[in-house]
């Protein structure tokens, strides 16, 4: 086995390597075996400078998430980067690959960063719910100032290399061999006779005397809830206001508050369960997946559309198919006006959205069917015509060819009887037309085969979209859930609330949209949204006529609802008809339905999806209120899931115990 750490000469120069395979990740074993091996390179008189680099595919990528939760170790990676700071002799970081998190702020400990063309730098810490704990929040100010520290370490995502030399994040741009470019860089140091320059040695350059407070405000309705991104405004702050060492321990104070806090702790499960999903259980990692090399769409509406921009943008080609050629039209309008935009706003560049756009092959027959490798169904939500569509396919599809249905609510193992090859049919449920939805549900009918299976996750995985597996019934996990909340949302209009009030109770608890908005924006036709059958847009006012209108025809005496009583019935319903869906077998794990409401649905993952988030209120406070919304409610709608009373009667959670 290799070893962790090695020191190797070069000349005057010693090169530090990290090999922690897969990503050099900042485990306990690595943080001491580096202080031991760069303690040893500092006493050696003919090393005279050093290169701190990576083995493998990428520099140091972060801590290890196997820690996460855990008390550290020592040393601990501030202990490291501090120890790293503090060095006598000039000390070079050499990035490739990504220096995220921990491996960010041992680079910005080195005296000197060097990074390849191709690396990206950037601190994802906000994304777990915590801030850069080991000085990045101080030093990274102290390089590039203020503004640009908060936006990098609130909006999470990374930087590529020649942005981050425009910042002053990293030093020079090595091309070619990055360990000799970093070697010849540091004996030119060694030369000059150059001492190690700290970065904490800095001062913050604060652009405007009120940055702080325009930032909060710019961010406060984009990060509502959330705790994270105020904790780092905070922590960029004290490094404007106060010396490098008092500094620290406003961020160290700052990042123990966020790592005990409920949202870390929801934060990390939403991490762990997106890569867990992806393990489906009963389909092995290593089943062979059938190739997609090109596919075709039937039907080119709203869902249509959105299934085809999905393929281009993974650069497959698609056939786009429709019987009328207006609607052919209106569906390929909607994929322009979508690259128009993302051109506009400079998601993509030109070349990119025209090749992305070439993967598109519109169609009024059915001759692109024939050599497709996935063709997928997204007509009418009808049986008989989708039955009659899989029939067609049936008929005219290669074998081997995977068919599709985007069906929301009918029976797969009907639709799937039109044709001569069952095995061969699955569900790809995409919860809404927005192409920014990262959730696709792939539903395994009673007869598809486990490779049809394996090449839908494998599809939805280019697609960069988050694929959850379950076993396919009328309803889905998400759909079926969202109908039961929606009603729910119904009746309180009924009993006193208002449409608009409903939102907002949704809104304030960290949804984007709330059940009416959302359904008017996916063009369901429910009382109270903002949108009518015909497409008019309805006033609030107009909205509340809707609501007493309907209490009026139930006979119904409005009441006053506060907006924790209209999130306990809507979420609590969420929940119990999860706890069902859990039990029938339809999702496998809790956390297949918290993806499916994270990256579908909107629930915040600050909460950590519906079902995590049941634990952390309590079963056996959600199973008493259900009851009491049987006795004082409705007693056939608000019958408790079995699995959820037992869990609630034993003190356990979906989780296991609390």
């Amino acid at each position: 086995m290799p070893e962790i750490v090695t020191v190797t000469q070069q000349g005057r120069v010693g090169i530090v390597a990290l090999n922690n395979p897969p990503v050099n990740a900042l485990s306990h074993a690595l943080r001491s075996e580096l202080c031991a091996r760069l303690a040893d390179a500092l006493a050696a008189p003919e090393l005279e400078a050093l290169v701190l680099c990576c083995e493998g595919r990428t520099f140091v990528a972060g801590a290890d998430i196997r820690e996460f939760g855990k008390e550290p170790q020592p040393p601990d990676v501030p202990e490291v980067v501090e120890f790293v700071e503090r060095a006598t002799k000039p000390v070079i970081a050499a990035i490739h690959g990504t220096a995220l998190g921990g491996g960010l702020e041992l680079a910005l400990a080195c005296h000197v960063r060097l990074a390849a063309a191709t690396a990206k730098l950037g601190f994802p810490e906000v994304s777990l719910g915590i801030l850069p704990g080991a000085g990045g929040t101080q030093r990274l100010p102290r390089l590039i100032g203020a503004r640009a520290a908060l936006e990098l370490i609130i909006g999470g995502a990374p930087v590529n290399a020649a942005r981050a030399r425009e910042l002053g994040l990293i030093d020079a741009i090595i091309e070619g061999d990055l360990k000799a470019g970093a070697v010849a860089f540091a004996e030119r140091l060694i030369d000059q006779g150059r001492p190690p320059t700290r970065v904490s040695a800095r001062t913050v350059t604060l652009e405007e005397p009120t940055l702080f407070e325009e930032f909060v405000a710019g961010i406060t309705e984009r990060c509502r809830g959330q705790l994270a991104p105020f904790h780092c405004v905070r922590a960029v702050r004290a490094a404007v206001e106060l010396p490098f060492a008092e500094g620290l321990k406003v961020e160290r104070e700052l990042f123990a508050e966020l790592m005990r806090s409920p949202q870390a702790k929801a934060l990390r499960h939403a991490f762990f369960a997106e890569r867990e999903v992806a393990k489906v259980p009963g389909l092995p990692l290593d089943t062979p997946a059938r190739p997609v090399k090109s596919a075709a769409v039937v039907g080119v509406g709203s869902i249509g559309s959105a299934v085809a921009i999905c393929f281009a943008d993974a650069h497959i080609p698609v056939s786009l198919i429709d019987t009328s050629r207006d609607d052919l039209e209106r569906g390929l309008a909607v994929v322009r006006r979508h690259y128009a935009n993302a051109l506009e706003t400079g998601q993509l560049d030109a070349p990119e959205m025209e090749a992305r756009l070439g993967c598109l092959r519109p169609a009024l027959d059915d001759d692109e069917l024939e050599t497709a490798d996935l063709v997928v169904e997204a007509v009418f939500e009808d049986l008989e015509l989708k039955r009659d569509v899989f029939g067609r396919l049936d008929a005219i599809c290669k074998p081997g060819a995977i068919l599709a249905t985007t069906t929301t609510s009918l029976d797969i193992d009907a639709i799937a009887g039109g044709t001569r090859r069952p095995e061969d049919v699955l569900g790809i449920h995409f919860p809404s037309p927005t192409p920014a939805v990262r959730l696709v549900e792939i539903a395994r009918a009673r007869r598809t085969a486990p490779d049809v299976c394996a090449s839908a996750l494998a599809v939805a995985r280019s697609f960069r979209k988050v694929a959850v597996s379950v076993v396919a019934r009328p309803g889905f996990i998400g759909s079926r859930m969202r109908s039961r909340q929606l009603r729910e949302a119904l009746c309180l209009l009924e009993e006193g609330a208002l449409p608009a009030q409903v939102d907002r109770a949704f809104y304030e608890f960290g949804f984007p949209l709330g059940p009416f908005a959302a359904a008017a924006r996916d063009g369901l036709d429910v009382i109270g949204s903002d949108a009518n059958p015909n497409g008019e847009r309805l006033s609030e006012r107009e909205q509340a006529e809707l609501a007493l209108e309907a209490s009026k025809a139930r006979g119904v005496v409005r009441r006053t609802i506060g907006d924790e009583a209209i999130l306990e019935r809507c979420l609590f319903a969420l929940i119990n008809e999860g706890a069902r869906i859990l039990e029938e077998g339809v999702a496998a794990r809790p956390l297949d339905i918290d993806m499916v409401w994270i990256h579908g649905y909107g629930f915040p993952a600050h909460r950590g999806g519906p079902m995590f988030y049941a634990d952390e209120v309590g079963l056996s406070r959600i199973h008493t209120a259900i009851l009491d919304f049987q006795e004082r409610v409705e007693p056939t709608s608000w019958v408790p899931s079995p699995l959820l009373e037992r869990l609630a009667k034993s003190g356990s959670g979906f989780y296991g115990a609390p």
